[in-house]
């Protein structure tokens, strides 16, 4: 039986961040060949109702803010919930996540500065996910994920 990876859906090519692009992983691709993977892709900040393309936000502390100022994380909270809904239907024990994201980050996202800079943390999705139960990856970890899950050869 296949095993069950959230992923998210910029990683696979979907063109659903913030500037409208995506940030295709030629990692997590070449995953998706294997036979024992299936690749369960989200974007939480579109399950939570923003649009694409839609301004960039950052996290300070445990609140988002979107870079002119407005307090998004209601919508970041209610997408990672919904996210986690996904994964919880589809047996999903592992995730692979675009890093410093406010949603997705894994060890480290931006400051809320708006300056690039990056500071120790998890977003909004990441801290929830990994809560319940679900190891989170982010997409420069697939190595690490293949170990965890034991799908390598």
């Amino acid at each position: 039986m296949a095993e069950n990876i959230l992923v998210s859906a910029c990683l696979l090519g979907a063109p659903c961040r913030f500037d409208g692009t995506h940030k295709r992983c030629e990692a997590v691709l070449a995953l998706a060949l294997n036979p024992n993977v299936k690749l369960v892709p989200v974007c939480p900040e579109v399950l939570g109702g923003m649009s694409t393309p839609r301004e960039p936000s950052e996290r300070r502390g445990s609140r988002v803010f979107s870079r002119s100022g407005e307090d998004v994380t209601a919508k970041f909270e209610l997408g990672a919930q919904k996210a986690l809904e996904v994964a919880q239907k589809h047996g999903c024990k592992y995730a692979i996540f675009k890093e410093r994201s406010p949603s997705c980050g894994k060890g480290e996202i931006y400051d809320g500065s708006f300056t690039g800079r990056l500071i120790p943390g998890d977003g909004i999705c990441t801290q929830l996910l990994m809560k319940n139960g679900i190891m989170v990856f982010g997409d420069s970890e697939i190595d690490r994920l293949i170990a965890a899950a034991g799908l390598s050869d």
